[in-house]
């Protein structure tokens, strides 16, 4: 089935992409915080994220607490490369209300480097809040 053109928003400056097809994702600039986890390692929190389809919302449990999130996925490939938090249950989590989560596992940095699994000795116990 062919859904028409593809019509994706280009980003200027520092980026980062899918790894599977370097559709532009975020920029550096939008980065709120680099000291999230997830499943598979890292995660950083961003301010907005573009190129993305946003899944049907669900109750998780996070290391944090309960959050409704909604898994983001590539418009170019359709991988899912985090998700976004639509609403947090404790106050003091509202911050995270309308951001996203990158997992690094699953995008390029701005200079083109993929994170692998395992190569950050910091990755224990706590990172598996998915």
């Amino acid at each position: 089935r062919d859904m028409g053109r593809l019509f994706l928003i280009s980003l200027e400056g520092s980026t980062y992409s899918c790894k599977h097809c370097q559709t532009q994702l975020a920029l550096l600039d939008d980065i709120v915080s680099k000291s999230f986890h997830c499943r598979h390692g890292k995660a950083y929190l961003f301010e907005k994220v573009v190129n993305v389809n946003v899944g049907e919302e669900e109750e998780r449990m996070m290391i944090t607490g309960m959050h409704t999130v909604a898994d983001i996925f590539c418009v170019g490939c359709g991988s899912i490369v985090g998700w976004k938090y639509e609403s947090a249950h404790e106050k003091c989590q509202k911050y995270k209300e309308g951001k996203f989560i990158l997992e690094r596992f699953k995008v390029l940095g701005p200079d083109g480097s993929a994170y692998w699994v395992g190569r950050d000795p910091q990755v224990g116990s706590d990172a598996d809040d998915a």
